[in-house]
């Protein structure tokens, strides 16, 4: 089985200078590769395999990065290049890379103990050592594959480890189940749990966030005091990030902890949080805050690592309108404005999203 670590990098200036020497090479070898590549097309009507190879006899620069860097650029290229020939509805034309995104990475793999960790370093190809925040060791007996050097926007290095490890773990037998129903300003409604009552972070620091891009508009482009005001921007918009994942993880940790089976409705965030507006479809600031996909993600690998699993009921399963006691059916609540209801078979009263959670988790256990 694979498993990921992220740690903090602290880099020495020289590391850095050379960190962002592999980022922009690893930026102009994919933007090169996809020029040359639609050229080709576009005279020839056939594909080009080139390699970075082919370029470093013209830019003998490159040959001072890692070269399984450039190699794993060409690799993204050709996933991005071939999934566009293979289905053009569901992937766009690969598209080249800026430098003005402020966030930067490069992959590269362990080739005969050319990344390893020793202490609080960690060793990278080109690199040579750097210090490393390790807040929690990598599992025994595993095999580090691939590591990704990313660089934030706000000027922070991080280091993505990817390790091999053999660990069979056997799935369970599920006997308590849990239902989580979606909600757009709360994150979920748990049928067995209070609700998750997600804080809205980005709505929380919108005025703070306002503030600080109004500075940043008025700054003249060029001058030192728009970096600063572009890095504060980025300061705050990465306390965000990081508030949501840390709510995010302990909510996923908790239900992974207590319950064998969770069950959800397989539906289209992005379908869901749109609206119309002024003619247009834009998505809801709130279903765009709380991410409830990076939740899914988190959760389903959460309950795999203990034998559990995510059971995904399918999207067109009534369960806002049935009666979790009785199953009678209530078509009028296929109007979202209706919150509760009462049941017209048993009488009983129910609350729109808590009633759709309760028969989540009992089609959840259905299936299992």
């Amino acid at each position: 089985m694979n498993k990921a670590y992220k740690y903090r990098l602290y880099p020495t200036e020289e590391q850095k200078i050379m960190f962002a020497k592999t980022f922009g090479c690893v930026r102009f070898i994919y933007n090169k590769m996809l020029a040359d590549r639609l050229d080709h097309y576009k005279q020839t009507g056939k594909k080009l395999n080139n390699t970075p190879a082919q370029y470093k006899e013209e830019f003998p620069w490159l040959k001072e990065v890692d070269s399984l860097a450039l190699a794993n650029a060409q690799m993204n290229l050709n996933k991005a290049y071939n999934n566009f020939f293979a289905n053009r509805k569901h992937f766009g034309k690969p598209r080249f890379k800026s430098k003005k995104t402020g966030h930067y990475s490069y992959s590269t793999n362990n080739q005969n103990g050319s990344v390893r960790i020793e202490e609080n370093k960690i060793k990278l190809p080109k690199i040579g050592f750097v210090n490393i925040r390790l807040h929690r060791p990598l599992m025994e007996n595993s095999v580090i594959k691939t590591v990704t050097i990313s660089k934030t926007p706000s000027g922070k290095f991080y280091v993505s480890i990817l390790v091999e490890y053999e660990n069979q773990i056997l799935p369970i037998i599920p006997k308590n189940f849990l239902g989580l129903d979606f909600a757009m300003h709360g994150l979920f409604v748990a049928s067995d749990e209070p609700n998750a009552d997600y804080p809205n972070f980005l709505r929380k620091a919108e005025k703070r966030l306002a503030k600080l891009q109004r500075r940043l508009s008025k700054k003249q482009k060029g001058g030192i005091n728009r970096q600063k005001a572009k890095l504060r921007v980025a300061i705050l918009h990465e306390k965000i990030a990081s508030q949501r994942k840390d709510f995010l993880h302990k909510k996923a940790k908790y239900l992974a902890d207590k319950y064998d089976a969770v069950g959800i409705e397989d539906i289209s965030v992005k379908s869901m949080s749109k609206r119309k507006k002024g003619g247009k479809f834009s998505f809801g600031k709130s279903v765009a805050d709380n991410g409830w996909n990076m939740f899914i993600n988190i959760l389903e690998y959460k309950l795999l690592w203990q034998g559990k699993s995510l059971i995904k009921i399918d999207k067109w399963y009534p369960s806002s309108q049935l009666c979790n006691v009785c199953g009678y059916k209530n078509e009028e609540t296929k109007n979202l404005s209706v919150r509760e209801w009462d049941c017209h078979n048993c009488k009983t009263h129910h609350d729109r999203d808590k009633n759709a959670a309760i028969n989540i988790r009992e089609e959840a256990r259905r299936i299992a």
